[in-house]
Parts: C-alpha cells; structure tokens; sequence
C-alpha cells in the first residue's frame, strides 16, 4: 500500500527551541530534519517532505511573513504528490498564521498548524506527539474541505475559531465558543461536527496599516486620532461587552470615520459577538449608525489580520461591511 506524502513547513517557533546554557533561555536552533528525527515511527504512516521556511520565534512573525508562507504553501497543495501540508509555528503568534491562511488559501487538502509549549530541553517536550497528531490529521480523508486546521494536544480545531488561551497549559489553544472539531486517537482523526460558514478572501495584497485598540473604563479617543493622523487605513476595535464604547471616544470614530478609516468593532470578551444592542451614547446601535462595521465573534487579533485582507481587495466600505457582517457573503 502506497504511503501518502505530506510537506511539513518549518517556520520555527518553541517546537524549534533548546535552551541555550549561555544566556539561560530558550532560542530557535533544531532544524526541521532534527525535529522530524524525534518523531518515532512517523515514517510508517507517512512519507516526509521537509520544507524549512524559516527559524524565528512566534513573535517575529509579520502579516508581510505570513503573506510569503501562503505562497510556499499553495504551490506545496498544487503538487499531485502532495495529500497534505503541515506548518509548524510559534504560539504567540500562531493563531492570526492561521487565520490567515485559512482565509486566503481555497484547497479542499488538508493544511495543518502545530506548535510546542514545552521547548525540547524541557522535559516532557510536546513537539514530536504534536507533529506525529497533525500529520496523522493532513494524511486524513476526513480532514478535506475543512480549511485550516490547528492540532495540540491531540485536539483538532478550526483556524476560524481556535485561540491560545494560556500561557502555560499544553491545551492552550481552545474553541471556546463552540469546543474542538475532533479529536487525535490511536492515530485516528475522529471529527465531530463540520465548519460553516467559512470564508475565503481572494487578495493578492495585505495592507498593514490597520491598528487594534482595546476599550477601557473611561478611556478617550486619542488612539484613535493618532492612527487616523498617522495614516492607518482601519481600525480594529475591541469594545466593551456586547459591542460599546466610553462616551468620550465619540467625536475621534466620528473623526475617523470621515477620514474614510474603515473602522470594526469586535468585543473584549472571549465569547459572543457584537450587536446594535444599546442605544445611549457610545452603544452598539449608534455605533453601527455612524458607519462602524460589526466584526461578529472574532478576537481583535484574527479581525485585524481578516480587515488586513479586506482592505487588499481595494473595494467599497460596504463589500468590507459584507464581508464582516454578512454570513451569506462569498467571495
């Protein structure tokens, strides 16, 4: 029986790290055949291609970065030879990598994210279970035409939803609205339930000029006219509850706003999407008046990275609107 062929793209990340005795901290140094090596019996399941993309850790990541990574692996999903791919990455960052590439990326093959909280001179070092789980989940039938998946822990989860939710924890990375699509068992992928709703965004081009601001108690909107001075093209924001703002940040979104600044809200909360729920001064309601795209569930971090794309398509304010807030909206 003919052994399915997988591309395994190393970025780096903690999965790539050993502490280094000089300085007493851990840095990027095993390459991706090293790490391969520590995953016992991989070959049994699965020819390995070894792709090393680059060695940096989560947070040198940049959209510019993940832009680059999307290329290699669509021309990695174009190859007859290749089932699947699997990218390894730093946690920091992984999620928004992720994201990214689930929205840009349309292949019904499987495309697999997976890291290490635990570096590979600590003990119980997570990256070879972690590694061995994604590829059993990209060599997996099942795993078609899910978009992008993340694999820790033996939990599989959607890009579109997963987040890190600790810094410590080896199940950091959680679906805490809707729980994990499946589960790695006995080498087996078994999924629960489907992905809906997903999107794609078709843009060759990323524009980085959008800043996230989080809404505190009391807080003014002097933020906000600093991006919008300082040319931002969006603004990201993370409001309070169901989707509101402190009375004070009024006139800078209506500065904003005229400036033609694409602006989206989301909520600080961890679950739950915004709405025109409240009507006084600063509410979901008046915002959405104004001209402030609702953002739905996502974090702040993946409606950047999604406003990021949207702005590429150099199209109107209300296909950007569509694209947010509409779930009919295809590409």
């Amino acid at each position: 029986m003919q052994k399915s062929k997988v591309a395994v793209v190393f970025t780096g990340g903690t999965i790539s790290m050993t502490v280094d005795k000089r300085i007493g901290a851990a840095i990027p140094s095993l390459s991706g055949e090293q790490i391969l090596s520590l995953v016992t019996n991989i070959d049994r399941l699965a020819d390995i291609e070894s792709v090393n993309f680059s060695s940096i850790p989560g947070p040198h990541m940049t959209p510019e970065r993940m832009m680059d990574l999307c290329e290699v692996v669509e021309r990695l999903l174009q190859r007859q030879d290749i089932e699947g791919v699997v990218v390894t990455h730093g946690t920091d960052t992984l999620e928004e990598t992720a994201y990214l590439m689930d929205l840009k990326i349309n292949s019904e093959k499987p495309v697999v994210v997976v890291g290490a909280m635990r570096n590979s001179s600590e003990l119980g070092y997570d990256g070879p279970s972690n590694l061995a789980a994604a590829v059993c989940t990209a060599i997996s039938t099942e795993s078609q035409n899910k978009g992008v998946l993340v694999v820790m822990n033996n939990e599989v989860n959607a890009a579109s939803e997963v987040t890190k939710a600790s810094t410590l924890s080896l199940n950091t990375f959680q679906s805490l609205e809707f729980g994990p699509l499946g589960i790695v068992d006995n080498d087996e992928v078994i999924f629960h339930r489907e992905v809906v709703n997903r999107q794609t965004i078709p843009s060759e081009e990323l524009i980085k000029a959008v800043s996230l601001i989080k809404c505190t108690a009391g807080m003014d909107g002097s933020l906000i006219r600093f991006c919008v001075d300082r040319g931002d093209k969006g603004i990201v924001l993370e409001a309070l509850g169901r989707g509101n703002v402190p009375p004070e940040m009024l006139e800078d979104l209506e500065y904003a706003l005229k400036k033609d600044v694409v602006i989206v809200m989301v909520s600080r909360c961890p679950t739950g999407r915004v709405l025109g729920t409240y009507g006084y001064p600063g509410g979901g309601k008046e915002l959405k008046d104004m001209g402030v795209i609702l953002g739905g569930d996502l974090p702040g971090q993946k409606a950047r990275i999604k406003l990021m794309l949207a702005l590429g398509l150099r199209e109107s304010q209300q296909k950007i609107r569509d694209i947010f807030e509409s779930q009919q909206y295809k590409s």
